[in-house]
């Protein structure tokens, strides 16, 4: 076997290989024996098929796939031992068009093109400035996560007459042509809507100031045009719903209001627990606390993305454009056109130089994750995850058995170490460049984002 790279500039190169027929015969015969020994042919006992045979009907598909396997291991091991950092994978050399003839060569040549990583040498120290924004708890905000409070501990309650923002609890049932209950029809004995979702102006009119068993004829298509909305009031298929024609009568079961939970002992039991905040005061300074960890962890992501620009730019080389966009479009199987490629490659090229810059600290620093830094990440993660949904106070040990349940799937595991090795290359980062830390509004602080 003979390897040789030849350099065209230093970003990309060929590679050439040279498998001889010492090569890969041992292997190739060692498979065809096997293949004899279980080989099942009409006029044969089992295990006595002549190899000849063998060898004529399986040699060219197990020539193929041991050379292949043999050119896949040659080439790991030749970058192993060479130190040789590649980006994307090898390709076929684009001039390299001639045929392989499996049934009569025995010798077989390949070509690969290789795009090269280029030398990555980023240093980080006090002369570099990074800004971490402290964002202020203002009274506007505070008043924000009081109200989202208020709401989400809110509650519909029972009024005489409809306003445009009320919930609606009602009996829908279809007509036939003459205005009569349809026999077999469609319906419900009750479900309910929002009048503010009703997208016809003129039926919508015809809800304000309606009282419970007042009744309603309306054209259920024009009030909501969403099939999907049809079939999850009406609880039927959508399919269903997607075929429906005609009027629908509507009787009202009651009005409903929301009302915003009122800021008293009853709130701060529901949200902390019994007895745990005991005054207006204290529930503030809770929230208060709750914000500023909320608006640490915004800081903390506005931060992040300062140094990531603050190190890309200390990147001065170049990637092999060319051969970075082919091989995208060759491993994405015409998933994207070469148009598209080329219109997302800038987003791409920064994402792989983050991921040189991001290899080269982590190796140089010899930065590494421990148990700990793992368990803590993927409870933060779990935190994040729970509190999307409102679910901001879970106590500790949920959020310990959550993060050890993600932690068993490979997957997630692996996801959550990239994450916890980035927030330890971050955090490296911070204790070695200098912090300007700044206070902020929120307002300001939303505004970074908009450039």
């Amino acid at each position: 076997m003979n390897i040789i790279k030849e350099n065209i500039d230093e970003l990309n190169a060929v590679l050439s290989i040279k498998l001889e027929k010492n090569d890969y015969e041992d292997k190739v015969s060692k498979v065809l024996k096997d293949y004899q020994k279980k080989a099942k042919i009409d006029g044969f006992r089992p295990g006595k098929v002549p190899f000849g045979l063998v060898n004529k009907m399986y040699r060219r598909q197990i020539l193929i796939e041991e050379v292949n396997k043999l050119l896949s291991e040659s080439i790991s091991k030749y970058m192993v031992d060479e130190k040789l950092k590649i980006l994307g994978e090898p390709l076929p050399h684009e001039e390299d068009k001639t045929p392989i003839d499996w049934d009569n060569d025995t010798e077989f040549e390949f070509k690969l093109d290789l795009g090269l990583a280029p030398e990555v040498n980023i240093k980080v120290s006090t002369q570099d400035k990074i800004p971490f924004y402290k964002i202020k708890v203002d009274e506007e905000l505070l008043t924000k996560y009081i109200n989202n409070y208020a709401s989400r501990f809110g509650e519909n309650v029972p009024v005489d007459l409809a306003e445009e923002k009320d919930l609606i609890k009602a009996e829908i049932k279809q007509l036939d042509v003459e205005g009569n209950l349809m026999d077999g029809g469609v319906g419900v004995d009750e479900t309910s809507f929002l009048i503010d979702m009703i997208k016809d102006d003129e039926i919508k009119k015809q809800f304000i100031g309606v009282k419970q068993a007042d009744s309603i004829v309306i054209d259920l298509k024009k009030a909501f045009p969403n099939d999907t909305e049809i079939s999850s009031m009406l609880k039927i298929k959508k399919e269903i719903a997607v075929g429906l024609q005609g009027n629908f009568r509507v009787t009202v079961n009651s009005v409903n209001r929301f009302h915003k939970a009122e800021i008293n002992q009853v709130l701060f039991d529901k949200i902390y627990g019994e007895g745990v905040v005991k005054s207006e005061s204290e529930f503030r300074e809770k929230m208060t606390e709750e914000a500023e960890k909320v608006l640490f962890q915004d800081s903390e992501y506005r931060f992040k993305i300062d140094a990531k620009e603050t190190l890309l730019k200390k990147f001065k080389g170049n990637l092999p454009a060319e051969f970075l966009k082919r091989w995208l479009f060759l491993i994405n199987d015409g998933k994207f056109t070469k148009e598209q490629i080329e219109t997302d490659y800038n987003h791409f090229e920064e994402d792989l130089k983050w991921q040189l810059v991001k290899d080269q600290l982590v190796s140089e620093n010899k930065l590494q994750i421990t148990e700990e830094d793992l368990m803590k990440s993927a409870i933060e993660y779990a935190r994040i995850q729970f509190s999307q949904y409102g679910m901001s106070n879970l106590p500790d040990e949920h959020l310990q058995e959550f993060a050890k349940r993600m932690l068993d799937k490979e997957e997630d595991k692996n996801k959550i170490s990239g994450r916890a090795l980035e927030d330890k290359l971050f955090e490296f980062v911070r204790n070695t460049v200098k912090v300007e830390e700044t206070e902020i509004t929120t307002e300001k602080f939303n505004k970074l984002f908009e450039k």
